[in-house]
């Protein structure tokens, strides 16, 4: 696995990292669990994105990680779901972080995100200045965000975050030569989420949003044999991104993932024939939330 600054964090992550939303969903059972975080530390997938919103996801981590704590990254998502306080406000970021401490059972988290508030809240709910505080006194390494267009930007120059997390795929590209790319030249980290855009090449299961605009795109691509690995290879060496997560609870997907990195950047034609359908065809798609 070859490893990238998280920008100017100090961090160093692996160029795959693990989406840990499916490995809170019910089906997925604590021994199924672990094994797969089992298998991503040895497969050099070194970082893990979680969130408050996931299920089971942050204290089936943090049964991994009381055990394995020095081996990983943990990253994870707050703002909301503390009961008895209002979503988006300051002390429901104070309890987020010290409840998903408790869950993860981590003293210290490295990567806390706010997940995907709006513009409004980060300019005026005092929800950064609440991650800041948490970052002051030490239970938390890089403050972030996660989101998209209008409040992804503003995010990027608030001067708030270290690290920043959006959609990226051939399919949303919509933040890569604007938010993306300021934050990269900032200095700030940039972690790709939703790469295979819930795979929209296959007959069912993706949303629809993102069949339309693989209907509108593909014909730009010419023959493709896989892509799942055009689509992770696109995105795990687009421009300003430190860190590509892959969505899963199948060990078999993990594997297939990190093997289609360590086949490197798609041929810089490739990248450059998908940057360009893009704007010609998508420029105006806003990125999905």
């Amino acid at each position: 696995m070859k490893f990238r600054p998280l920008g100017a964090t100090g961090l160093s992550v692996p160029v795959i990292g693990l989406g840990a939303m499916q490995l809170g969903e019910p089906g997925v059972s604590d021994a199924a669990a672990a094994n797969l975080l089992c298998l991503a530390r040895d497969l050099g997938v070194t970082l893990i994105d979680t969130a408050r919103a996931y299920g089971e996801s942050e204290r089936r981590i943090g049964d991994f990680l009381r055990r394995h704590r020095d081996q990983m990254l943990v990253s994870t998502k707050v703002g909301y779901g503390i009961p008895g306080v209002p979503d988006w406000t300051p002390e429901a970021v104070l309890q987020g972080v010290d409840a998903a401490c408790r869950r993860l059972g981590s003293e210290v988290l490295d990567i806390v995100h706010l997940h995907s508030c709006d513009r409004h809240a980060l300019e005026h709910g005092g929800v950064a200045e609440a991650l800041g505080q948490k970052v002051r006194e030490g239970k938390v390494r890089c403050a972030a965000y996660s989101g998209e267009n209008e409040a992804l930007q503003y995010a990027v120059a608030s001067g708030s975050f270290s690290v920043v997390q959006a959609s990226v795929s051939p399919w949303d590209q919509a933040s890569l030569e604007g938010a993306l790319a300021a934050a990269a030249g900032r200095g700030l980290g940039v972690l790709a989420k939703r790469p295979l855009a819930t795979a929209p090449w296959r007959e069912t299961g993706a949303e629809p949003v993102y069949r339309e605009r693989f209907s509108s795109l593909a014909g730009s691509l010419g023959e493709v044999e896989d892509w799942a690995e055009l689509a992770l290879r696109f995105s795990a060496f687009a421009g300003p991104v430190s860190c590509c997560l892959v969505g899963t609870a199948n060990p078999a997907h993990l594997e297939a993932a990190v093997a289609a990195v360590g086949k490197g950047p798609l041929a810089p034609e490739v990248q450059q024939s998908i940057q360009t359908a893009w704007r010609s065809q998508g420029a105006d798609w806003p990125g999905i939330i």
